[in-house]
């Protein structure tokens, strides 16, 4: 029976704020270079009045809600679960998702009052991104924000792993995951972060328990995670923990076991200038390619094309001139 929605997402709602910077400026601020850290309101305007840089448009972001941005890109049908509040970010936040096709259940909250996460998402000059993170709103979620009838009408149930740094959402995403097992949805989960797996292992252990469909991780994440010294020690681990598994390996490609064999995923050349949102683009093109039913070969080519394309513009999203790019080459795969 084919479902309504190829994935269900569950992730932070962030407003992005991106900028241009010098790796001498995150020293000078004390901003750890290359990780995500959470920071409190005051932190987060105070180094948005402080950096010298270039500035990008906004856009709605958090790690899970790019995924599934970029599914939609591609012709996918997605729904993002979230929190925002009653306020003007929220509303640009419930626009963005809208206008892009994606169903949310925004327009269902009703436990809202507060006020919608930001994420300020630094760039250097390497193409490295680092980002300082205000939850806000987005670390409240509760289990009765999930929508049952969307998440039953979804071949995936896609985590990001983000949500662990907050008990209400860490007991979301495991009341979702309890809904997904029960009721045969697949799941698919991303560790999204070394400082998640540093700090948060017992929580990420939880979510692991019983194992997954799908996890996806970089390899500095592997590594930590596992506690091996290689790719390839890390990913024999891993297959302990999900039936499927990639590890995304910068410029060097990916690793994909599909269940019975491992794949070399060769990278696309590119001329990187952000990687902000290239894992997160790659889960999202991996997906929408998995749940369309493409070869374990192009799944992997589709998404590391998207996500060597993505890596050449700044932003976490591709921006719409680009989207055509993308569905060409995904033409092209399905016609070879």
């Amino acid at each position: 029976m084919n479902k309504k929605y190829d994935v269900f997402s569950l992730g932070n709602a962030l407003v992005d704020v991106e900028i241009e910077v010098s790796a001498q400026e995150l020293a000078r601020l004390d901003i750890e270079k290359g990780l995500m850290t959470l920071v409190e309101q005051e932190r987060h305007d105070y180094l948005l009045s402080e950096l010298q840089g270039k500035s990008h448009q906004r856009a709605s972001g958090g790690s899970a809600a790019n995924s599934i941005f970029a599914l939609a890109q591609l012709g996918g049908k997605g729904y993002h679960c979230c929190k925002v509040a009653k306020d003007e970010a929220g509303d640009f936040y419930a626009s963005d998702l809208n206008s892009a096709g994606v169903d949310n259940n925004i327009a269902g909250l009703t436990n809202n009052d507060g006020t919608t996460g930001k994420c300020l998402v630094m760039v250097t000059p390497d193409a490295d991104r680092t980002m300082n993170t205000f939850l806000g709103i987005s670390s409240e979620q509760q289990p009765e924000d999930i929508d049952p009838q969307a998440l039953m009408q979804s071949e995936y149930l896609y985590i990001e792993g983000y949500l662990v740094t907050s008990e209400s959402n860490h007991n979301t995403a495991l009341a979702a995951k309890k809904m997904a097992d029960d009721n045969g949805i697949k799941v698919a989960y991303t560790l999204s972060d070394p400082n998640m797996v540093r700090f948060f292992r017992p929580q990420i252990e939880q979510i692991l328990a019983g194992g997954v469909d799908l996890l996806f991780c970089n390899e500095d994440e592997a590594l930590e995670f596992t506690e091996q010294g290689n790719c390839d020690a890390a990913l024999e681990s891993l297959k302990a923990q999900a039936r499927q598994v990639v590890i995304t390996l910068g410029d060097k490609g990916a690793l994909y076991f599909d269940g019975e064999k491992t794949h070399a995923i060769a990278p696309f050349e590119a001329e990187a200038v952000d990687s902000n949102g290239a894992g997160d683009m790659f889960a999202g093109a991996f997906l929408f390619a998995l749940t369309q039913g493409y070869s374990a070969d192009n799944c992997g080519k589709l998404a590391s094309f998207c996500s060597s394309y993505l890596v050449t513009q700044f932003g976490p999203r591709l921006k719409a001139s680009a989207v055509q790019t993308i569905q060409d080459f995904n033409q092209e795969l399905q016609s070879s």
